[in-house]
């Protein structure tokens, strides 16, 4: 049966991030899927992750730099990138700051981030 989620929960994040979740953990405790916009100011960076989900990202406005393997893609407006379970990313954002929707299977979470300090 269809559920109707009437409003995204937004979730704190420190440099001036915006996450809007629709679907995941935080919105509707789900672990098999997230579904998150994202609003980036510009120069925001976040430290390299190997995440233990695959990740679609879709950008809707500006540029989101995604740096993996040596390799540094630039996501423009109208492009997105899919990166694989387990590969060593960075993402951060062009001097416009970005717009971006991120789509995690299984579901985003603190846990299976792997952030590295």
């Amino acid at each position: 049966m269809p559920h109707l989620l009437t409003a995204p929960v937004q979730i704190p994040v420190p440099g001036g991030k915006v996450i809007d979740e629709y679907v995941g953990g935080v919105a509707t405790a789900t672990s098999h899927m997230s579904v998150a916009k994202m609003i980036a100011p510009a120069g925001w960076e976040e430290p390299f992750q190997s995440p233990e989900f695959e990740e679609v990202t879709v950008v809707l406005r500006g540029t989101v730099l995604v740096e993996c393997d040596g390799e540094r893609f630039e996501v423009h407006a109208g492009q997105s990138i899919v990166t694989a379970k387990g590969e060593r990313v960075r993402y951060s954002v062009g001097p416009e700051g970005a717009e971006y929707v991120a789509i995690c299977t299984p579901a985003f979470s603190p846990e299976l981030v792997n952030r590295e300090e």
